[in-house]
């Protein structure tokens, strides 16, 4: 079972509605920031934006920084700063790398201001539209620009932010905050798999027992240590299955139905929670150099 691809789609109404104000919008806007998840920097970054935001300059802030591989996160600041983005790490949660994304977006416009100014003409603040798939951090990144708690509605599931939302920050700037919005269609399934795994589309319609089954497997093979340390397994049995994993580390952690079978779908629910906040340890599941010529088309990683 671990070897599945379970099918994954989700483009809910609100998300068509969604894609038509960002549509009508973008000419209301000088500067887009679009979030990733730093885990997934390639999966997380909506295709359908790219050509949406084409003639508008971007800031890429790689959110949940604190969560992913440092040493890939720095490979892909290196690889988005070659196509030309301004990039900021940030951990949004706790406020780290917040402060640069208003001067990375004034970096961009920088030259379009100098022009302003030679003609005369007062500067006005900053517009910017902070954009996202769901669940990577937007309403709480508004939140701590703006120094509020209530600032963008927040939540622990996609799809909290449901309509546009005009924030002042300081003098300088204003920012557009949108719902998250996926793409209609995952042409590779495994695109839709790491979008499961971060928590991008609603549990409710995943089958998580398989999604997690996948997960372990993969930091198997990728990072083995962080999952030895975490739940104190054999690394002998790293070589097999994502379900003989799941249960392995079940029986570890006493998940134990009557006769001493193993809770594996309690386990599997703990597993990709743990992934999600940062438990097993920083993890990355794309690394820039697999994804050189294809980054944003939906190549297997």
């Amino acid at each position: 079972m671990s070897e599945n691809k379970p099918a994954i789609n989700w483009f809910p109404g609100h998300m068509a509605k969604t894609r038509r104000m960002m549509e009508e919008n973008i000419r209301l806007v000088d500067v887009v920031v679009e979030i990733v998840d730093s885990r997934v920097p390639a999966s997380s970054k909506n295709p359908y934006l790219d050509k949406l935001w084409s003639r508008r300059p971007r800031v890429i802030v790689m959110g949940k920084a604190d969560l992913a591989d440092e040493r890939v996160n720095q490979a892909w600041k290196a690889w988005y700063q070659k196509q030309g983005y301004e990039v900021v790490m940030a951990d949004i949660l706790h406020g780290k790398g917040i402060k640069e994304i208003p001067k990375a977006a004034a970096r961009l416009l920088a030259d379009k201001r100098r022009q302003q100014a030679a003609k005369g003409l007062k500067p006005q603040p900053v517009r910017m539209m902070i954009t996202g798939i769901p669940n990577v951090g937007k309403s709480t990144l508004i939140n701590q620009l703006a120094h509020r708690s209530d600032a963008a509605k927040t939540g622990n599931k996609p799809g909290v932010t449901k309509a546009k939302q005009w924030i002042r920050i300081g003098e300088d700037a204003l920012l557009l905050d949108t719902p998250g919005i996926l793409w209609p269609k995952f042409e590779d399934q495994s695109i839709g798999e790491k979008l499961a795994y971060i928590g991008s589309i609603s549990d409710d319609i995943l089958d998580i027992y398989t999604i997690s089954a996948n997960l372990v497997k993969r930091i198997a093979e990728e990072y083995p240590k962080a999952l030895i340390d975490r739940y104190q397994i054999d690394p002998e049995i790293l070589s097999l299955t994502g379900d003989h994993l799941l249960e392995a580390i079940g029986r570890k952690r006493g998940h134990l139905k009557p006769g001493g079978v193993v809770d594996v779908d309690r386990t599997a629910v703990m597993v990709l929670d743990e992934f999600r906040n940062g438990k097993i340890g920083r993890i990355s599941l794309e690394k820039p150099e697999t994804t050189e010529k294809d980054a944003f088309n939906g190549k297997e990683n």
